[in-house]
């Protein structure tokens, strides 16, 4: 059985211009039970240390999985680590990971990104 994840990261340019940051693949396939793995870049710089990972179920809104630092582990909150990883080994880059693709993993995947400060604001 093949389930599908819409990987998706929201740009508008007549709302937010060019957000610098882009997601990897625009669609994913997957076969149940095997991991489906999607990457987050930006142009922002280095002091953008800061990724956020969130899914979109049809008709719920939009989740935070996980929040990832180059500095610090990731934290998954209400998720759990069985079901999902990321990883963050240098600032402008990062990966998401379903880990056993099931039906109910169909949805929306997005990434955001945020600057080292006092200021939280995130660009997805």
């Amino acid at each position: 059985t093949v389930c599908s994840l819409l990987c998706s990261f929201y740009v508008d340019s007549s709302f937010a211009g060019d957000s610098g940051v882009t997601q990897n693949p625009s669609v994913l396939w997957a076969k149940k039970d095997k991991p489906a793995e999607m990457s987050c870049n930006h142009n922002k710089g280095s002091t953008y240390i800061y990724m956020y990972w969130f899914l979109q179920r049809q008709g719920k809104p939009m989740e935070l999985i996980a929040f990832i630092s180059t500095a610090n582990k990731p934290d998954f909150g209400n998720f759990s680590r069985e079901k999902f990883s990321a990883t963050k080994k240098e600032a402008e880059s990062g990966s998401f990971t379903v880990k056993n693709v099931e039906s109910d993993d169909s949805a929306l995947y997005f990434c955001a990104v945020s600057e080292h400060s006092g200021t939280v604001l995130l660009h997805c």
